[in-house]
């Protein structure tokens, strides 16, 4: 008789641990349990199932062959014994046992075990507003809140929705009660961007722009008071500027880890994150307990703090890791880069390693480039554009990060997955700049965007231009700054609207003649030169520099930047 090995939690890491586990070694038992009776479900397709893209739940609860995943298919697929609506009490360390109770039944029973493996997951946090448990707030929790829901929206009873974060779970709810459900938008976000610590305002505001034109409110800022009701009903949402009407509310407020069970056990869990301590076996302090997912402390490879990061693609990596491990194996897990994709309406959003704000907050000497391009040939038809953002610190040019914001397609994701196991290894800008990338007209360009974006940054790290902000620039235009001239080197036809509107103040010298027209270019102010991706400014630059120029600034990342913000006075 093989060993008995217990799973508590049945959704991502647990059923991978348990299966792989079977696989490499049938002989031993394998018990699996969840509280829930919904269970090895794809949690991140929720929003595509409210949104309709995804008919019916049972699909995100099937195989890519079609079986839905519940207690038969785990007994006779794989061999795992599968008791759902059965809740993890305690856990007796000593005795080696589970208690539980059997939720239709209230019976309560314990399970011994050789080995435990704890994939708990995490909860939302629900902030602890006044009136967060009328009818009518929801957080997507699981699929039975997923399903609820849908059901209200498909019975006419919500008209006007608020929610509360513009995570990415708020953003994907907001499509997804947007797009199909054409319901009134409003999402209401603490800070002062949309996607906060993931991306930086730069790409942040193309986010928040397109929301905008997709018809969702978005309001930053927002210090959330209250949740008003009527007659037990969700009726408003108060925040200290502004009173929102409202027939449901979703608050995406993050999550955090479920450690209880593993804390009341006495197992070691961080009092920084309140996620489960593991080491790279994916042990807790017990070593005959195992535990991952969302419910565990990972190591940031770029920080080397620790930190919990609720990804479903980890989980499933560190199940089948701790399925290899109890079947005897060594394999390990080093952390993560939180490498990151998303899509909102038309837009794919993609990052990896830290952002430059939160650079900033843990002590590098940050700094970052701009860049945005065609993300395949420019001549290819349907070529359109990514925006990019690299981030390093100047001290030794060591690569931080990498955002990108592009169109629907899988541009933004396969830029961020070149780079994320690559960050693992500490690379320079040198190394970005020139590693090799696919390169076909239908596909991508000559030289990539992160190519390309790279050596911006390390022309930046050089010295060979002197950047300026496009909130610098439009606040000198706005305030008709006497000492600043804007010298338009793109063609005459884009420049003319400029030059219309803001007279003696915009100039234009076509790029490849600045050289030969430096007279008509001041030495006496600041000279901001101007095109739709500072590439042609940056050109322009080295040749005003070489002629004696010193106050001469290139705006980062380009005009096309303010454009895709909605910035009227930038987007003539």
């Amino acid at each position: 008789m093989g060993e008995r090995v217990v799973v508590i939690g049945a959704v991502a890491a647990g059923p991978r641990a348990a299966s792989r586990l079977k696989r490499l070694k049938p002989e031993t038992e394998v018990i699996m349990i969840d509280k829930d009776d919904l269970i090895s479900y794809g949690g991140c397709g929720i929003p595509y199932y409210i949104s309709g893209d995804i008919p019916d739940e049972t699909e995100l609860r099937k195989t890519a062959f079609h079986m839905v995943r519940n207690e038969a298919f785990f007994e006779n697929a794989k061999g795992v014994h599968t008791l759902t609506k059965t809740l993890a009490t305690r856990i007796d360390r000593e005795k080696k046992v589970v208690h539980v109770k059997y939720l239709e039944t209230g019976q309560e029973d314990t399970i011994p075990y050789d080995k435990l493996v704890i994939t708990t997951g995490a909860s939302p946090f629900i902030l602890p507003l006044p009136g967060r448990d009328l009818d009518g707030v929801f957080a997507i929790s699981n699929l039975h809140s997923a399903v609820a829901i849908k059901e209200r929206i498909a019975k006419g009873e919500v008209e006007k929705v608020v929610i509360i974060g513009a995570g990415p779970i708020g953003l994907e709810m907001a499509e997804a009660f947007r797009d199909l459900w054409g319901l009134e938008v409003t999402v209401l976000e603490y800070f002062d961007q949309p996607l906060p610590r993931i991306i930086d305002k730069p790409l942040a505001r193309i986010v928040a722009h397109h929301l905008e034109e997709k018809g969702v409110k978005l309001v930053l800022n927002a210090r959330t008071k209250e949740i008003e009701g009527k007659d037990g009903r969700v009726y408003a949402v108060i925040t200290e500027d502004g009173r929102y009407e409202c027939d449901l509310v979703l608050m995406a407020t993050g999550v955090r880890p479920n450690s209880q069970l593993a804390r009341e056990a006495g197992l070691l869990v961080s009092p920084l994150t309140g996620g489960i301590v593991v080491n790279e076996r994916l042990q807790t302090s017990d070593p005959n307990i195992y535990a991952g997912g969302d419910c565990i402390e990972v190591t940031h490879l770029v920080t080397g703090k620790k930190l919990v990061l609720p990804l479903g693609s980890l989980a499933n990596r560190h199940g089948r890791i701790i399925g290899t491990n109890l079947a005897g194996g060594t394999e390990t897990f080093r952390g993560a880069v939180g490498a990151f994709v998303m899509k909102c309406f038309d837009l794919a959003i993609a990052a990896c390693g830290i952002s430059y704000s939160v650079a900033q907050a843990e002590g590098f000497d940050a700094f970052y480039a701009l860049h945005n391009q065609t993300e395949r040939a420019h001549y290819y038809p349907g070529a359109e554009f990514i925006f990019v953002e690299i981030v390093a610190d100047r001290r030794d040019r060591r690569v931080l990060g990498f955002q990108a914001v592009g169109p629907m397609t899988d541009g933004a994701m396969a830029r961020v997955n070149s780079l994320a196991k690559l960050l693992e290894f500490k690379p320079r800008l040198e190394d970005t700049a020139y590693m090799e990338l696919a390169y076909a007209p239908p596909f991508n360009t000559a030289l990539d965007p992160l190519n390309v974006v790279s050596m911006v940054a390390g022309n930046l790290a050089d010295g060979l231009f002197k950047p300026i902000t496009w909130d610098e620039v439009k606040k000198r235009l706005l305030e008709n700054d006497p000492d600043t001239v804007f010298v338009d080197v793109r063609h005459p036809k884009e420049a003319a609207p400029f030059m219309e509107k803001y007279p003696g103040r915009w100039i234009h010298v076509v790029y490849d003649q600045v050289r030969h027209n430096l007279d008509k270019i001041p030495r006496d102010k600041d000279v901001i030169l101007i095109c739709n991706s500072s590439m042609r400014s940056y050109e322009a630059a080295r040749v005003l520099y070489a002629a004696g120029f010193e106050r001469v600034f290139v705006p980062l990342g380009g005009l096309n930047f303010p454009r895709r913000w909605g910035w009227q006075e930038l987007s003539l």
